[in-house]
């Protein structure tokens, strides 16, 4: 994926819908989209993501999320496909209030070993000489060691995407099979070990857009009688799979007291998602 068409500050507004709806809204969608040029190589018209998303020993980054933190934000590594030639991309996604912003720089492969240790590549490590991808990857590793951060999970999933065939303005994603395991090393395999479902046969359908809300938006909103909510496919899997299992070996005991105080924030969530996985059963 060498054309990097990144929305970097948009809007993003989620629903947690059945495959049946979802394929209604597919059909509405195609009128005002076309299909993402790696979907339309494909005959479900999707194509697979494997994020690595990094941590704290006290999953901080997790609680932020389940709390509902403002201005909060996660550090992920993105790649494609399991060839030692293809790049990886490190991303920060962050939440101001209700905008979501993106920072993102491709490495190749080879140089990931010594970013990660907290050496900025050279011009020849870099998938694109733009300087804002520099100064992503460096904004990820100072915020990887202020937070002590390191690979936590492994969330891999499908994603059809419609996109706006004159520019980036607007943009529609369908995520399905989500699936999460944990993985405390950064070995950039498609293989997962003892992946957990996080979603089951429900799609995460997201409305992106970086000006104001498009009156076709609106109307598909009404038509289908779409519910907004959310859906962290990062802290939502953590969840439904268990803490325990995301600790790294020593972890966990600093956030005893954070179990507490988030569990009822915790308990509202799941219970909403269980609810729609019951409805979907």
């Amino acid at each position: 994926m060498a054309d990097d068409k990144m929305q970097l500050q948009r809007w993003e507004l989620k629903y947690v819908i059945p495959e049946e709806l979802a394929l209604a809204v597919r059909e509405f969608v195609r009128s005002y989209l076309e299909l993402d040029e790696y979907g339309a190589k494909r005959d479900d018209l999707s194509y697979t993501i494997h994020n690595l998303y990094f941590d704290s020993g006290d999953l901080a980054i997790y609680w932020g999320t389940i709390n509902g933190n403002k201005n909060r934000y996660k550090l992920r590594l993105r790649f494609y496909e399991d060839n030692p030639n293809a790049p990886v991309y490190f991303e920060i996604k962050r939440r101001m209030n209700e905008a979501i912003l993106k920072q993102r720089g491709g490495v190749k492969r080879p140089a990931v070993e010594a970013v990660l240790a907290g050496h900025l590549p050279g011009p020849a490590e870099l998938v694109s000489g733009d300087g804002r991808q520099l100064v992503a990857i460096q904004r990820f590793v100072e915020l990887m060691m202020h937070d002590r951060a390191m690979p936590i999970a492994h969330v891999r999933y499908d994603r059809e995407a419609w996109i706006s065939p004159t520019d980036n303005s607007v943009r529609v994603t369908m995520d399905r099979n989500v699936y999460i395991s944990p993985e405390f090393v950064a070995r950039f395999s498609e293989q997962m070990d003892d992946p957990f479902c996080v979603f089951g046969r429900l799609v995460i359908l997201e409305l992106k857009f970086t000006g104001r809300f498009p009156d076709w938006f609106k109307e598909m909103v009404r038509i289908f009688n779409l519910r907004q909510g959310s859906a962290s496919k990062y802290a939502d899997g953590i969840a439904r799979r268990g803490e325990p299992a995301f600790y790294p070996r020593g972890g966990g005991a600093l956030m005893e007291g954070g179990f507490a105080a988030a569990s009822e924030r915790k308990a509202d969530r799941m219970a909403r998602l269980d609810n729609l996985l019951a409805k979907a059963a």
